[in-house]
């Protein structure tokens, strides 16, 4: 399965350029803006992303709700192919907003290419980082992938992800693919955290055989698999931006999908249960031939250790614990 037929999450970058994508072809003049850097408080970091259209109407942000209405006025006012305004946000603007502090938040405004916003998309659905490059200078724009790329600043821009000036004047804003949670067992645990992830930017895969329980009814905005895992895995890029977590709590469908969850780049493998029941589990595992470091990677009993006493907790430190791995930061629970 192509991972072009999963839903965007809310709010996500795809969202905004797909918004600026649309207003552009029913013939609405549109302007992107992007965070080159910020100072001081910024709940939205570098790369940020808001598009305005020509009557005001916008998607996406680039603060807390502090400079948005300004950043629409100066979008509506954009006379040229792009321009630099700096904000500054005073300490009584940022505690109304709900930031600890003031600072100073960096934009560029420009005006996109309906071309490059299509090829992002393409690159989007099929899971290719990219860098969408625009000369601060004359507002020019051009895409560019890791494999196609020869310049030193951008090759380590996409190398690590993060957005930044790439050469004076250049800015490389860094597309990476979306972090996808392929969750096998559309039960109640599951219900929550396909909401919550979609908050973050998360897609959501949900599989499970029984048809009675992975309904669109039950779980809105998720893709659904009404099939086995050991079916439906195999045929889904499990990646080093993806992570596979059984909630199923049926020991054939967690084992089925734990084998080929760590036999796959998945950056994060976990799963439902006690540790009783996993220390059984493992005993199964190992008796079906998955070496010692493998067993290893499992995060079990799932989710941080919050003392998590219902289903919408443990979806809670599940989500926090795929988040932590996937950052970098520490998420096994102490043995």
């Amino acid at each position: 399965m192509s991972l072009a037929a999963i839903g965007h999450a809310p709010a996500d970058d795809g969202q905004i350029l797909d918004a600026a994508a649309g207003w552009l072809a029913a013939g609405d003049a549109v302007v992107l803006a992007c965070v080159l850097s910020t100072w001081g408080s910024a709940p939205r970091g570098v790369g940020a992303y808001m598009a305005v259209r020509e009557d005001g109407l916008f998607a996406g942000s680039v603060s807390g709700g502090c400079i948005e209405a300004g950043l629409v006025e100066a979008a509506q006012d954009l006379d040229g192919p792009v321009r630099v305004v700096d904000f500054a946000v005073d300490d009584d603007t940022a505690r109304r907003a709900g930031l600890p502090c003031g600072g100073t938040v960096s934009v560029a405004l420009f005006r996109p290419d309906p071309g490059l916003l299509a090829r992002l998309a393409a690159l989007r659905n099929s899971r290719t980082a990219a860098a969408l490059l625009l000369d601060l200078t004359d507002g020019s724009q051009s895409v560019v992938t890791a494999d196609a790329c020869a310049d030193d600043g951008i090759a380590a821009r996409l190398a690590s992800g993060s957005s930044g000036m790439a050469a004076d004047d250049l800015f490389a804003r860094i597309h990476e693919p979306a972090t996808v949670l392929v969750v096998v067992g559309a039960v109640h645990v599951t219900q929550v955290l396909v909401a919550m992830a979609g908050l973050v930017g998360i897609r959501v895969v949900v599989i499970d055989p029984r048809r009675s329980f992975a309904t669109a009814e039950r779980f809105p905005g998720a893709t659904l698999i009404s099939r086995q895992p050991e079916e439906a895995l195999p045929e889904l890029p499990l990646d080093s931006r993806t992570a596979v977590v059984t909630l199923a709590h049926v020991a054939a469908l967690d084992d089925a999908t734990l084998i080929r969850g760590l036999a796959s780049e998945a950056f994060y493998v976990g799963a439902l249960g006690s540790r009783r029941t996993h220390a059984k589990r493992l005993q199964r595992l190992a008796g079906l031939g998955v070496a010692a470091a493998g067993l290893a990677r499992i995060h079990a009993p799932v989710g941080l250790d919050i003392g998590a006493a219902n289903p919408a907790e443990i979806a809670v430190a599940v989500l926090a614990q795929v988040i932590a791995a996937r950052r970098g930061k520490p998420s096994q629970r102490p043995g």
